[in-house]
């Protein structure tokens, strides 16, 4: 009777310690899930002439083209939708056309600091009139392709430059290759 009470405590002991052990694991284990749980990360907003820094050079290459660089600025991450709605000039009357197919497979998302590009066709001999124009507005597109925001300024290079009825815009790219490519 002696031996078989003796193993029926050791095996009682031997089971309360592996339930012990194992709930310490799990108290260890749910410790750590909730320390590995990722933080929340800062939600996306629109690119808007507010948290951008825009740019406008001349390209060396293509002829007849201008780079835009738009900088996020801000301290979350913002989407650069469709392409920017520009303006040629203080008096123009309508926005330059998107070049449809410079449409890129998503939507370019900037965290702060990052950059992205558009290029502009200016002008080209098959197009129409035009004149030299010292300004250059700038607007951001929302989600819809609408105006998103207020105007950025800016001044065009060589105190001027030549715009006609051919003038376009790219949809806006992550590298200034690919903005300059079309």
């Amino acid at each position: 009777m002696r031996i078989a009470t003796r193993l029926l405590s050791r095996s009682a002991a031997s089971s309360m310690v592996v339930a012990a052990a194992l709930a310490l694991v799990g108290v260890q284990a749910a410790g750590q899930a909730a320390s590995a749980a990722p933080k929340k990360a800062p939600s996306a907003v629109t690119c808007t002439a507010a948290n951008m820094k825009v740019t406008v050079t001349e390209a060396a290459r293509p002829i007849n083209h201008l780079l835009l660089k738009a900088t996020n600025t801000g301290t979350k991450p913002c989407y650069a939708y469709s392409a920017p709605h520009l303006r040629a000039g203080a008096d123009a009357q309508a926005p330059l056309p998107w070049a449809r197919e410079t449409t890129p497979q998503a939507v370019v998302t900037l965290e702060p600091g990052q950059s992205a590009y558009a290029g502009v066709l200016t002008y080209s001999p098959d197009g129409e009139g035009g004149g030299n124009e010292k300004t250059l507005g700038v607007y951001f597109a929302d989600r819809k392709g609408g105006v998103a925001g207020k105007e950025k300024t800016l001044k065009l290079p060589n105190g001027g430059t030549f715009f006609n009825s051919a003038a376009t815009v790219t949809y806006w790219q992550d590298n200034a290759a690919d903005a300059l490519s079309w």
